[in-house]
């Protein structure tokens, strides 16, 4: 793949992260308690308060992509953003094991999707402008 192509399919990729982290940076203010639930209770503070400052950085890292000059920096925050949500996505799926086959799979299956999100966050830092 060619440096330019490289560069396009960054592009494109954040913008793809970029939707989906407004999207779910905006649904963690029109429906919080869905997300308090994955907040590991040891972390201080409350489930509202975390819930709430992810749904900001979720929005700012989604600015930070959508454009084009923030985007390689945008890239590494998408990165380190993945791996701080990856903890709640564990606790959800161990709250979620003894639920009925198909609420299991799902929380389960989140856990490795991330992978392809963080390598994707990193494709769009490094091949950024």
């Amino acid at each position: 793949m060619t440096i330019s192509q490289q560069r396009k399919s960054a592009s494109r990729s954040a913008l793809v992260h970029g939707a989906f982290l407004a999207t779910a940076g905006t649904m963690h203010f029109l429906r919080p308690a869905v997300f308090e639930r994955l907040v590991p209770p040891r972390l201080p503070g409350s489930a509202r308060t975390w819930t709430l400052g992810s749904g900001v950085v979720e929005l700012g890292v989604s600015a930070l992509l959508l454009n084009p000059r923030t985007r390689r920096v945008g890239g590494q925050a998408a990165t380190a953003l993945y791996l701080g949500v990856w903890p709640g996505n564990f606790k959800m799926a161990w709250d979620y094991r003894n639920e009925e086959p198909g609420r299991k799979a799902r929380a389960f299956g989140r856990l490795p999707l991330q992978l392809p999100l963080i390598a994707s966050a990193l494709k769009i830092a490094r091949h950024s402008r």
